[in-house]
């Protein structure tokens, strides 16, 4: 394990918990659950970089934690997202991960692709869930409802597309991301001890877009070996 992890990725992970804990002790000092949560995800992204499982096991605990940070601020759109569909998939992908190691090496899921007839059959589950959730967010008087439905949109392409094995799911909560940055951002302007929500997102976004970046190479290296 000593050199699991490559300069970059302990320089990334390093950057980002620093940013976390400083914009803690700057906008929040209160909040324990969200500094928990922040930590314990930008965690998971680092280790989901390398298609580790322990990154979908840590993935299930952040659910858990923001549902509730969600919860008390009226984002429901993101409670029942998280607690409702993030999480529960979270546990099917772990599952998938660990039942489809490379080559026998548990740290480092094989990666899969994605035939034409199941893009097309994504697309429109994401549109069924997008509608649905579109009008369950809207009897519960969700804040800020259209781009919390627009959260509900990209996580469940994230989810989807990490249980199976895609390095496109890292993209799509790249997308997730920026909409989350918007929707706290948001609530920071009633309470600005969400700030550090926004700047977690924001980490969030950076290592999401680095594990696109390196699910890349793991697919050329399986590709060679």
């Amino acid at each position: 394990m000593k050199h699991y992890f490559t300069r970059t990725e302990i320089t990334l992970w390093c950057c980002s918990v620093c940013a976390i804990l400083a914009s803690f002790l700057l906008f929040d000092r209160a909040n324990w659950a969200t500094l928990a949560a922040s930590l314990i995800g930008v965690t998971s992204l680092i280790l989901n970089a390398k298609g580790n499982p322990l990154g979908q096991l840590l993935m299930i605990i952040f659910s858990l934690l923001y549902g509730m940070i969600s919860y008390s601020i009226a984002y429901y759109g993101e409670m029942i997202t998280y607690l409702g569909m993030t999480m529960p998939m979270a546990l099917v992908a772990l599952i998938a991960w660990l039942r489809h190691p490379f080559k026998g090496n548990h740290a480092q899921v094989e990666i899969d692709h994605l035939s034409r007839k199941e893009c097309w059959l994504m697309i429109a589950l994401t549109a069924v869930v997008t509608v649905i959730f579109y009008f369950i967010l809207r009897h519960f008087n969700t804040a800020n409802l259209l781009p919390s439905t627009l959260s509900v949109t990209t996580s469940f392409l994230a989810v989807y597309l990490t249980y199976r094995r895609n390095p496109f799911f890292a993209l799509a909560y790249a997308a997730n991301d920026v909409v989350l940055i918007l929707l706290w951002a948001l609530a920071s302007l009633q309470d600005i001890s969400y700030l550090s929500v926004v700047v977690c997102f924001a980490a969030f976004l950076f290592n999401d877009v680095y594990g696109y970046i390196s699910w890349r190479r793991m697919e050329k290296h399986q590709q060679l070996s």
